[in-house]
């Protein structure tokens, strides 16, 4: 099974959907905040334009639940994306239906439409066919270049897919699935993934299904308390998730048997709550009663690095402690720059992980800053993504 590229899809003069992930912050003055995503998308669109097709996108925005919300409108979004292509943008007031009809039909070569919220209607989560159908209607080709959606089997990203003979991949789309397929693939060693984040439920399958693939973990975020707990340490009042403490230790006695190295923070910034003006250095398993572990410390920091910089492959997903609130920072900055510095090949995904090394300034540094965050976790626990198989000829 393959999947084409835009770049070999017969798209000249004729309507090509492109299903793009424009789900963007937004200002309180609904101003779009963040235009990573739309930028990201500007290669895959600018090529269907330079090409003749006539361009209708599609995407959804926020958790509207199948209802019109004005709070969560694509306007915003469309007149960023004019400004940054430097074309107009015609915006549907409807996801389907005549209106939306009237604008695909009015377009003309190298113009491009804008679907309303996607997620307006109903049809889009629930993956109903008479939606798909409404939407493969308004297109000759398509294009899927969401890849941070590829994981849903949604309307826009898999039903709508069955009802149009051409289709294939963006360019970012091919870009991620090329850059997190590789780690799955014959890699440089030593590799060391970076694992961070909440919940230890969330990346046990990514942990596991690299097993065999890695030389070293590196566990940090809210999920290394539950390992330090495993392994017998004293925790405080961080936060632990206590039915995941069997599965934690049956990892760790795993990657023992397959020799592999897993590290864990030795000390942890610690501090009574989120909000804390600061936090306090203490041992990562002697946490004192009533604080909690918020960040690794400044020797976890150095002993990560140091691991770091002599892996030739790392992925890293999940931030070192709580990124947002400055007091607990540092970690996530600290894996940044050790990151950037190694000169390995380094895929990077997950949100914060993401804003961490861009606010750094240190992206130029990394291989790929991944767009898709349970995309990226789902290809790297070893699953198929619907989005992705429904592109396959």
């Amino acid at each position: 099974m393959t999947i084409q590229s835009i770049a070999e899809l017969p798209i000249e003069g004729r309507r090509v959907f492109i299903r793009v992930d424009f789900n963007v912050p937004l200002t309180p003055a609904r101003g779009v905040a963040d235009d990573t995503r739309i930028r990201e998308s500007l290669p895959t669109i600018r090529h269907a334009l330079e090409r003749g097709a006539r361009v209708v996108l599609g995407s959804h925005l926020g958790r509207p639940k199948g209802k019109a919300d004005p709070k969560e409108s694509l306007e915003p979004v469309g007149a960023r994306l004019a400004e940054l292509i430097g074309r107009e943008v015609v915006l549907a007031d409807e996801p389907a239906g005549d209106g939306a009809r009237k604008v695909v039909s009015d377009l003309r070569e190298g113009q491009i439409a804008l679907l309303e919220n996607l997620r307006f209607h109903p049809g889009e989560e629930a993956n109903d066919d008479g939606f798909a159908r409404a939407l493969a209607s308004y297109c000759d080709v398509y294009v899927n270049d969401a890849f941070g959606t590829a994981h849903r089997a949604h309307a826009s990203t898999v039903g709508m897919v069955t009802h149009v003979k051409a289709r294939g991949a963006g360019l970012l789309m091919l870009r991620e699935l090329q850059m997190l397929g590789r780690l799955l693939g014959e890699v440089e060693h030593p590799f060391v993934a970076v694992v961070g984040g909440a919940k230890v439920s969330d990346k046990i399958g990514v942990l596991e299904n690299l097993l065999a693939r890695v030389d070293a973990f590196v566990i940090g975020g809210a999920m290394a308390n539950t390992f330090v707990k495993a392994r017998g340490g004293d925790v405080g009042a961080s936060r632990v998730e206590e039915d995941k403490l069997p599965l934690a230790r049956a990892f760790l006695k795993k990657a023992e048997q397959a020799g592999k190295e897993v590290l864990l923070p030795r000390d942890a910034v610690a501090a009574l709550g989120l909000d804390a003006p600061t936090g306090q250095v203490v041992g990562a398993d002697a946490v004192p009663a009533g604080l909690m572990a918020l960040d690794i410390g400044p020797e976890s920091a150095r002993g990560f690095a140091d691991r770091l910089a002599r892996a030739r492959t790392i992925v890293w997903n999940g931030p070192m402690g709580v990124f947002e609130k400055v007091p607990f920072s540092q970690g996530t900055f600290a894996i940044a720059k050790a990151v950037a510095d190694s000169g390995a090949f380094s895929v990077v995904g997950g949100g914060d992980s993401v804003a961490a090394v861009q606010q750094a300034g240190l992206a130029a540094g990394i291989t790929h800053l991944s767009t898709g965050g349970g995309a990226s976790l789902e290809l790297l626990e070893g699953k198929r993504l619907p989005g992705v198989q429904a592109l396959e000829v």
